[in-house]
């Protein structure tokens, strides 16, 4: 009998793994169009297009305000659908979960100069507008504003590039999100060896003959070598790769791997222009006008932001409604990319959402 019933259990069909949901099935796009958008550099452009996408719906209070819209914003380099990735998107939009999207409208766009939105590569090149983070910011609040009929945040998130857009909003329109929780960065100048791989980045691609002074017939591949090598060692996570990658062979089929995808997904001008975006970015100076409760969250990890500069520490005491946390870092750590693993920081994003409830 012990035969039959174990019989029986191997015949039994086998229960599927998890499946992934597929967050861009979803997703609802759209583009919002400026017309003659004057930069901060004086520089204008006839028509400056800001693409998103969103999941989920807005949600009216009785005077018609919506009141449940999330903002995430990207990296450099990025855009709004790095967010639909299985190990952020599945432990957020979910049913239950914190961002559960039959309850809030999460809204992902594309800054200037990446994705869908405008950007140097549409044609102008070198000729596009000298944009900044201010810049980018004001392009992010009309699209809201203007576009999707948002005039308040329930929480503004932001990853890298996105968490210094965050300080920088925090300090430009301080009642306009009734919380945030800014991810991997510092509230200070770029400066140092920040400033220097950016540098290297920018020199690097320029460097190639085949720039041409952005003018090239194509790519020039050497130049973006050269930067794709800077960036990918800049966001390492040494603890990670050295358990990941033990021996010399898989190391280096790794890391050849990855520059040349990197280099297959870039384009020159778009690249220098993004880079170069955040020469003016420093809240420093106006840390005191920050009112909004925030999360600030970094990782002990991060090469770009390395927790031992003390820099947080100086800027908290200036910033009475900021909670500052610092993600150990371990061999399932990601470097500066840890902020897009939701399970390393979903606790605190709950915290944040409960404490700013009657927000």
């Amino acid at each position: 009998m012990r035969w039959i019933a174990l019989l029986a259990l191997m015949l039994l069909p086998l229960a599927p793994a998890a499946a992934q949901t597929d967050w861009a099935a979803q997703l609802k796009e759209g583009d919002v169009t400026f017309r003659d958008f004057r930069f901060a550099s004086g520089q204008t452009l006839p028509e400056l297009r800001i693409h998103y996408a969103t999941l989920g719906s807005p949600k009216r209070d009785k005077a018609g305000r919506v009141t449940n819209a999330v903002m995430v914003l990207h990296g450099t380099g990025g855009s709004g659908r790095q967010f639909l990735q299985p190990h952020f998107a599945d432990a957020l939009y979910g049913p239950g979960q914190p961002l559960d999207i039959t309850r809030y409208y999460i809204i992902l766009p594309d800054n200037i100069g990446h994705g869908k939105s405008s950007k140097p590569s549409d044609g102008l090149r070198m000729r596009f507008p000298n944009y900044d983070y201010a810049d980018m910011i004001e392009a992010q609040r009309r699209m809201l504003a203007e576009g999707l009929k948002v005039d308040r945040l329930r929480l503004l998130m932001g990853t890298s590039m996105g968490c210094m857009h965050g300080f920088q909003w925090a300090e430009t329109h301080p009642d306009f999100a009734a919380a945030m929780m800014p991810m991997a960065c510092l509230p200070t100048e770029i400066a140092g060896h920040n400033r220097m791989w950016r540098k290297a980045v920018v020199d690097g691609i320029k460097a190639d003959p085949a720039w041409a002074e952005g003018d090239y017939k194509e790519q020039p591949k050497l130049g973006l070598r050269t930067a794709a090598s800077v960036m990918q060692v800049a966001g390492f996570a040494p603890l990670h790769l050295q358990k990941q990658y033990p021996t010399r062979d898989a190391a280096e089929a790794y890391v050849v791997k990855r520059i040349a995808d990197d280099i297959a997904s870039r384009d020159a001008n778009d690249l220098v222009y993004q880079v170069e975006s955040s020469r003016t970015y420093n809240p420093l100076p106006d840390l005191e006008k920050i009112r909004v409760p925030m999360t600030w969250v970094n990782s002990a990890d991060d090469y770009i932001n390395p927790p031992e500069y003390g820099i947080q520490e100086a800027a908290l005491k200036r910033m009475p409604t900021v909670k500052y946390v610092l993600i150990p870092a371990s061999d399932e750590t990601r470097g500066h990319s840890t902020h897009t693993w939701a399970r390393f920081w979903t606790d605190e994003l709950v915290d944040l959402l409960k404490r700013t409830e009657a927000r």
